[in-house]
């Protein structure tokens, strides 16, 4: 049987070389009879079996092979029978073919048992659906290379999309995602798709029915939306959002994004959805901006208030005027510190409340055994106990980035009071970054030391120098007013002072 080149090489020859079929068949050493088919036919003839190939070895096995076919397709999709297990069941059973052979012709049948997947071409109408999904992608963030969370939702209508990172795919995370995507399409979608995320539902085994988790049922009734979860492995019943996280991980994240935080990536991402608005999605009639357009007026409305996408909890204060969050500890200032707080534990940052008020506040650590500190927080207690600057681990984390301009001024405190007074002043000064910059506060210290009034109040004056320059006067022009020039030029008389002293009158 010809192959395509020799057709090709047959046709070329005959039709464009103007050769006989004698000489074209004694140059390629084919019958003329061979030739004369392949001039008659534009394309290469495909081979075709008259009759099944036999398999003497696997023919006595087919019964057991379709036994075996027929439970693998009821067994769990985890836990089904490979190729190589089959192999293994009708070798001990006495096969004696070859693997190789045994699996061609399982992935025959399976091929011609299977119907192909099909699907309904779906039409939305606008305000009422969207998609939700979670992808992962990489970053670099201050330096070290980061697994991000990506948080992706889009209207079905309108195509748009919103995407957002977190460090993970907690339920505050997905609240948070959720939040900023209504205030992002300025209005909220009246049914959201999902997966069975365990943030939202229980897990589930089988069926349609599905237990929210209490927290989910509240926060979507709160913005008024209808859940829908789709069927277990059908990630086709979301595919928009599905397609969605894949394009922007290859056309918003690549290359790789190298940024200094999570607050500088979401910024990024925020202005390519934007341009997104731009973009004439293929089969659509419309750029995504127009078609939003058309959408956003028909979104449910936002709540006055956003929901707060924060776990809350209550915690002890330890000794050392800490909280205990996730195996990590939180410092509290330790001079409006109470026993019982509450902590609200936000995507990026956790706050710590006695009652209402809200004491301190520090970016969210998602490692494990770790101190988050702020060094403001203990200088009350360094006020009292100036002996233990140099061991008071939050200073020395402190000390490792401040200007050298303190260390020269601790010295020069010490040396001016040794008895103490000369630490609880620099603490002082350290309590300035309560209030004020601390490009500021460094060069108040600065100014000090250059004038020699290294107390806290002296480098408090120089702050406020720095705040607050003197304002340079400006003369006044009196050439149109000359009967004024003289007032404050005048000579002094200094007779006016006797008369004062000794009461004379003229």
């Amino acid at each position: 049987m010809l192959n395509v080149d020799q057709h090709a090489a047959i046709r070329y020859a005959y039709y464009t070389e103007n050769k006989s079929i004698r000489a074209i068949a004694r140059e390629l050493k084919l019958s003329r009879q061979t030739v004369r088919k392949a001039i008659g036919s534009p394309t290469a003839p495909r081979y075709t079996p008259t009759r099944p190939r036999s398999a003497p070895k696997l023919a006595p096995f087919q019964e057991r092979l379709t036994e075996l076919l027929e439970e693998q397709a009821r067994q769990p999709r985890k836990q089904r029978y490979t190729t190589h297990k089959i192999y293994q069941i009708l070798a001990a059973e006495g096969y004696t073919g070859s693997e190789s052979y045994l699996r061609a012709t399982i992935t025959q049948i399976q091929q011609t048992s299977r119907r192909p997947k099909t699907f309904l071409p779906l039409q939305f109408r606008p305000g009422q659906d969207a998609q939700v999904d979670w992808g992962e992608a990489e970053a670099v963030i201050a330096g070290e290379p980061v697994t991000v969370q990506l948080f992706v939702m889009r209207l079905c209508y309108a195509h748009r999309a919103f995407a957002m990172t977190f460090p993970t795919q907690r339920q505050e995370a997905f609240f948070a995602g959720h939040v900023a995507a209504f205030t992002f399409f300025g209005g909220v979608p009246h049914r959201i798709s999902y997966d069975n995320l365990t943030t939202a539902v229980a897990p589930v085994m089988t069926g349609r029915t599905r237990t929210e988790r209490q927290a989910f049922t509240a926060f979507h009734s709160y913005y008024l939306f209808e859940p829908h979860f789709c069927n277990l492995n059908a990630g086709h019943e979301k595919g928009q959002v599905e397609h969605e996280v894949g394009y922007v991980r290859r056309n918003a994240l690549v290359p790789v994004p190298v940024v200094d935080s999570y607050a500088d990536l979401n910024a990024a991402l925020h202005r390519w959805c934007q341009q997104e608005d731009q973009r004439h999605v293929t089969g659509q009639p419309r750029p995504i901006g127009v078609m939003w357009a058309e959408e956003q007026p028909l979104l449910r409305a936002l709540p006055p208030q956003p929901f707060p996408c924060c776990i809350t909890t209550t915690a002890t204060l330890t000794p050392y005027s800490q909280v205990i969050f996730e195996t990590n500890r939180y410092s509290v200032p330790a001079d409006r510190a109470v026993r019982k707080l509450v902590i609200r534990a936000y995507p990026f940052h956790i706050d710590i409340l006695a009652d209402a008020t809200v004491l301190a506040t520090h970016p969210r650590c998602y490692d494990r055994e770790q101190d988050v500190l702020d060094p403001l927080h203990y200088l009350p207690l360094l006020l009292e106990r100036p002996g233990a600057l140099d061991h008071a681990k939050p200073i020395q984390h402190w000390q490792a980035r401040w200007p050298p301009s303190y260390d020269r001024l601790l010295r020069r405190l010490r040396r001016e009071w040794p008895d103490g007074r000369g630490v609880r002043e620099f603490v002082r000064v350290l309590q300035l970054h309560q209030h004020y910059p601390p490009s500021l506060i460094a060069d108040a210290v600065e100014q000090a030391l250059r004038l020699g009034c290294i107390q806290a109040d002296g480098v408090r004056l120089c702050l406020q120098q720095l705040l607050h320059p003197t304002p340079t006067t400006v003369p006044l022009d009196l050439q149109d007013r000359p009967h004024l020039a003289a007032i404050g030029n005048q000579p002094i008389d200094l007779q006016q002072y006797d008369h004062l002293v000794t009461g004379a009158t003229e």
